[in-house]
């Protein structure tokens, strides 16, 4: 089974003027992220506006990232949607449609007890083949659940296709008690942009990152040095993604994310409502501060 590790991007989901889904924007981006030397791709998450869409939408983006991969990195789809059925639904499309392997969110908004996310989780495990990787996906802030060390552990105990987290949450305890169970198999991947060297250096295998893809050369440094025992490289690397993740605002505007890539030319801006566009100062605020980033750290 293939497992995430590295650097991977969650990708936006580009929409065009008429708010579809931009499957030429999509195609640039796939290029734009695989050549700029990221270790996967992963749509359909937070950072790809995954519950401002529909089923359909979320199942022609996915295929298209996949088939427009092909093969030269892994490809992850995030299924998790608002009810079992439609995990259920979106998990066997990623399979029908040639992804490496699934992340599934907890449950949102409606609170669940272990018993239920056990339910929740082993469901959609048990509607996949037994050799297609699962990645959990805790992302409590904003989904409301939390994935418990008792329930990781049931779970581990029911599916073999459970091979790892995604853990968005800057709990480091919390991620600690989740690698206990690396001697299973089980991988742990870092949400929260600012975390990914000190998350390596516990034993994390990688990283979720939606600021990458803004400008993924000082996370695939930080990557690389890591892999080549370059501490020192690897520090000033995430010094520089770290502060990237300021001008970008880590992630507490996906417009933020849009319009950087707008910036570098790679798709245009549109935000899905109720979110919005930035305005045409925040736009050229953001453009500027790129410009002396770049000029910075000599890009």
């Amino acid at each position: 089974m293939k497992r995430m590790s590295g650097i991977v991007v969650p990708m936006v989901t580009p929409f065009d003027g008429k708010d579809r889904v931009d499957l030429d924007a999509t195609d640039r981006l796939t290029d734009y992220l695989i050549d700029s030397g990221v270790n996967g791709l992963y749509p359909c998450g937070t950072t790809g506006e995954m519950l401002k869409m529909t089923s359909e939408e979320r199942m022609v983006f996915s295929k298209e990232v996949i088939d427009h991969a092909v093969g030269r990195i892994p490809v992850f789809i995030q299924i998790g949607a608002s009810t079992t059925a439609e995990s259920i639904r979106l998990a066997k499309h990623a399979v029908e449609s040639g992804a490496d392997g699934i992340g599934v969110v907890t449950p949102q908004f409606f609170g669940v007890n272990d018993r239920e996310m056990v339910t929740y989780f082993s469901s959609i495990a048990s509607s996949v083949p037994s050799d297609f990787p699962v990645y959990l996906y805790g992302i409590p802030q904003c989904a409301a659940n939390d994935i418990s060390i008792r329930a990781v552990k049931e779970l581990l105990e029911k599916h073999s296709n459970i091979v790892g987290i995604k853990y968005s949450f800057a709990d480091f305890m919390r991620l600690r008690e989740y690698l206990l169970f690396r001697d299973k198999g089980f991988d742990v991947i870092i949400g929260p942009d600012k975390l990914i060297l000190p998350a390596l250096s516990m034993g994390c295998k990688g990283t979720v990152s939606g600021c990458t893809q803004c400008f993924p050369a000082p996370f695939t440094e930080l990557w690389n040095a890591y892999c080549e025992g370059d501490m020192q490289k690897a520090l000033d690397a995430s010094i520089k993604s770290t502060e990237l993740c300021d001008v970008v605002k880590a992630g507490a505007n996906i417009a933020y994310f849009k319009a950087a890539l707008a910036i570098n030319g790679v798709i245009d801006t549109h935000m899905r409502a109720p979110g919005l566009d930035l305005t045409k100062e925040e736009m050229e605020n953001l453009r500027k501060s790129l410009e002396n980033y770049k000029e910075k750290y000599g890009y």
